[in-house]
This record gives C-alpha cells, sequence and structure tokens, in this order.
C-alpha cells in the first residue's frame, strides 16, 4: 500500500467490497472567525440539564488509547503483512497505566463526565475464561471517574471484539449473539453500579453508512486480498471481524444482541442507569430529488431507532451531499479535515434536529469532534458545533450531554497516529499528556454551560 487511507475510507472500501460479492462467500459469519468570539448566551435552560445533570464531557476507547490489547481481533489483523494499518497501535497512550492522571486531568479542565468503553477480549481472552484481575481493573477505572466527579458512559463494546470471538464468526452469525450478551451480563454484574450511562455498541450502523461512500474500485482487490489473508491469520475458514463485515449480514444480529443485552442490562442493573446504542450519522442533504437521503435513513438509522433503547447516542462529524445511492464526493475547495471530510461543525444541529424527528428518546452527543494539526479550527469547530447543539435544546429537543473525541490524541485505526483529534497532545515517545487551547476552552464552555 502506497498512502495511508482513513478508518472512514477504509471502512467504507470494505463495506463496498461486502456489497459486491454474492451472499454465498461471505462466509458463517468520528467555522471561521477569532476563537473567542461570543456567539451565543443561551445555556442549557432547564433546570435539570444545568450544573452537573447536563454531561460534558470527553470520550475515548480502550483499544485506541489503553495499549496492548494483544487478544483482540484488531491487533490480528494490524500486525499482518502487508498491512492496510500505516502503524501498529502498540502502548496506544498507555491509558491502562495512566488513567488515574487522564481522569485528573480532565476533572480539573471542567468536566463532569468521561466515556470510555470495556475491552471484552481482556474480561473474556478465551471463551468462559473470565479475567477477574482485568474486571478489577476495570473497577479501578470507574471508581477512578466518581473520585474526580466524572460520570462514567460506559460503551460495552467499541468496535474490537476477542479474537476468538471473531474466528468463530463473529456477529456474521447468530452463534454470536449469546456470548456477547453473557459477556454484557458479567459487566453489569461486576461493575453496574458504577455506570451512569451504558451502550451496548460503538456505532453498530458504520458498515451500513459507509455503504453510501463512493466506490474506489481499484482498492477493491486490495481488500478482497486482505480480507482472505486475515481469515487465514485467524486460523478460521469464518473469521468475521466488525471492521471487515457484510453489514447487510451482520447489522440485523448485531440488532438483535443489542436487544438482549439491553434486557439482560437492565434487568441485572435494575434499571438503575439508562441503556442505548451510539450510532455514527452524518448531517445528510439531497443532491437531487431521487430520494437517496430517505433510502439511505432507511438503513443506517431507522432499524436501529426501531430497537429497544433509553436513548440516542449520536455520533457526528461531518455532512454529506447524497445522490440517488451514494454520497458524493465533496466539493472542490471544500476545507477538509485529516480524515478527508468536510469540516462541518453545523452538522452536529442537524443531525440532533433530525434525529429528534424521528424518535422521543433522550440524545446524548457521545462523540464528536474534528481531526486537525491547527487548534484554533478544534476550537471554532467547538463553539459552532456546541451553539448548535444549545440552539436546539432551546427549542425544547431533549439534549442530555455532550462528549467531545477525544481527550487524547490517539491511534485512529487504519491511519495510526496522525490524525489528531484529542484536546491533550500525547508526546510519543514520554507519553507525557499537553493539553492543548482547545482543552481549555471547551471546559469553560463546561464550567458554565454555555459559550461565553
Amino acid at each position: 500500500m502506497t498512502s495511508p487511507i482513513s478508518r472512514r475510507s477504509f471502512l467504507s472500501r470494505c463495506a463496498l467490497l461486502a456489497a459486491a460479492a454474492p451472499l454465498s462467500q461471505l462466509g458463517g459469519m468520528p467555522g471561521s472567525g477569532s476563537p473567542g468570539a461570543a456567539l451565543s448566551g443561551r445555556g442549557v435552560r432547564a433546570h435539570r440539564r444545568q450544573g452537573r445533570d447536563f454531561l460534558w464531557g470527553t470520550a475515548g476507547s480502550a483499544y485506541q488509547m489503553e495499549g496492548g490489547n494483544v487478544a483482540s481481533d484488531v491487533w490480528v489483523l494490524e500486525h499482518m503483512k502487508p498491512s492496510i494499518f500505516v502503524e501498529p497501535s502498540g502502548d496506544a497512550d498507555d491509558v491502562y497505566h495512566r488513567f488515574e492522571g487522564d481522569l485528573a486531568l480532565a476533572a480539573s479542565l471542567g468536566f463532569n463526565a468521561h466515556r470510555l468503553s470495556i475491552e471484552w477480549s481482556r474480561i473474556e481472552p478465551e471463551p468462559g475464561q473470565i479475567s477477574l484481575a482485568e474486571l478489577a481493573y476495570y473497577r479501578r477505572v470507574l471508581e477512578a471517574c466518581h473520585r474526580h466527579g466524572l460520570a462514567p458512559v460506559v460503551t460495552f463494546n467499541h468496535y474490537t471484539v476477542p479474537r476468538w470471538f471473531a474466528a468463530a464468526g463473529g456477529f456474521e452469525t447468530e452463534a454470536g449473539i449469546e456470548p456477547f450478551v453473557r459477556y454484557c451480563e458479567t459487566v453489569t454484574q461486576h461493575l453496574g453500579e458504577l455506570i451512569t450511562v451504558a451502550a451496548t455498541f460503538n456505532e453498530p450502523n458504520i458498515n451500513a453508512l459507509l455503504s453510501w461512500s463512493p466506490a474506489i474500485q481499484k482498492m477493491l482487490p486490495m481488500i478482497a486480498a486482505f480480507r482472505k489473508a486475515a481469515t487465514q491469520a485467524g486460523g478460521s475458514a469464518q473469521w468475521s471481524s466488525p471492521m471487515l463485515a457484510d453489514f447487510r449480514v451482520q447489522q440485523p444480529i448485531l440488532i438483535q444482541a443489542h436487544a438482549k443485552a439491553y434486557d439482560a442490562i437492565t434487568r441485572l442493573s435494575q434499571g438503575r442507569f439508562p441503556v442505548g446504542v451510539t450510532l455514527s450519522l452524518t448531517d445528510d442533504r439531497p443532491a437531487d430529488g431521487s430520494g437517496g437521503v430517505e433510502r439511505k435513513r432507511a438503513q443506517v438509522l431507522t432499524p436501529w431507532l426501531q430497537a429497544p433503547g433509553d436513548f440516542v447516542g449520536v455520533q457526528v462529524y461531518t455532512s454529506a451531499v447524497v445522490g440517488a445511492n451514494a454520497e458524493l464526493p465533496p466539493t472542490a475547495g471544500v476545507e477538509l479535515t485529516q480524515m478527508g471530510y468536510p469540516y462541518a461543525p453545523e452538522a452536529l444541529e442537524g443531525v440532533i434536529r433530525m434525529v429528534a424527528q424521528q424518535t422521543r428518546r433522550p440524545i446524548y452527543v457521545t462523540e464528536n469532534g474534528i481531526a486537525t494539526e491547527d487548534d484554533t479550527r478544534r476550537i471554532a469547530f467547538i463553539r459552532g458545533a456546541v451553539d448548535g447543539m444549545l440552539k436546539c435544546i432551546a427549542d425544547g429537543i431533549d439534549v442530555r450531554g455532550y462528549m467531545h473525541w477525544s481527550l487524547l490524541d490517539n491511534w485512529e485505526w487504519t491511519s495510526g497516529y496522525r490524525p489528531k483529534f484529542g484536546l491533550v497532545e500525547v508526546d510519543r515517545t514520554t507519553f507525557a499528556r499537553t493539553p492543548k487551547p482547545s482543552a481549555n476552552y471547551l471546559g469553560q464552555i463546561a464550567r458554565k454551560g454555555k459559550i461565553a
């Protein structure tokens, strides 16, 4: 491979490949102006949403930040030769050993929540083998959140699965549902009293969303070869990583797994915290009158709104112009982020309003952010996105939290460490953390509940 490809473009190519392949061949199984500009006097108006009740936080995932998740399916994928990953995750941000300082830093900046995930492959490295030591580790993490005044927003599964689970067919077979539900039961039994908000899956609709991205035909042979090599490297004829799966097969099974996990988590926790799912969404605009936006929404959003849940987590980074059957490439001259998609802070408001029209469930912004080396653009992005969210709240839409992706610069899947999403810079040699001006900017918003 001659050049890095973003997670978004890689996953879109995987989805396109899967869509092009017969089902019989599929096997069993993330504005302009000065940073200090005063844009909005509106705050989080309802009393319930003021102070500690509204969750202002940062986000991260176990695999991208902890380091050393050797029992995961993605660890297998990123160490294949040749690899579509520009560099391995390795020690990542070493959050596994440094979580206490990171959480203290987040609290000191003014946040009252932190979104994190639990790595299934740590909890269950082999089928039925539960690590009490790793459950104790995550208990220490959640206790540290509470100690620093951060409400833990916990994702049970953030893309990665144990390698044994992928080798058994993953979520491309209904046999994968019960192992996932049992894992959720184990986590809830051991850690449930420490969770404030929970999501079963992170962006389980991502492959459906990315199937609408423009096809890049010259990349399909490479992706096909990688899927075959992943199967061989995994030691199974039916290896299935969520990243590589055909959404037409995987999404219905994920919905079943979510529904059963939702019931199990709610029952075992006695309903003491809300349980939902987070969805990757773009602010879609029609290119013509062909109805592409409606068809896209029917694949990407509607099935998940029909599934059980106490809230909808929206994860918004950009906008898209949608034709009859695909998104159109960005217009020439449009500002692009490091991930290659349009800079669009206004997209968050558009998505919140769209989702609110489709459901009466509360909404959490579980991810929103930008990959850029220019922190002034991050500040402008934050200002535009948060201002749009506050307009939604002022109009009566039930938005209950904003989690910025991400607290730390981290390993961004196939793109490695190049994209910079973090409010905090991480030295790749010493792991030293250095807050950027955007960290203090968003922290001040979090303290006051409004843009100053």
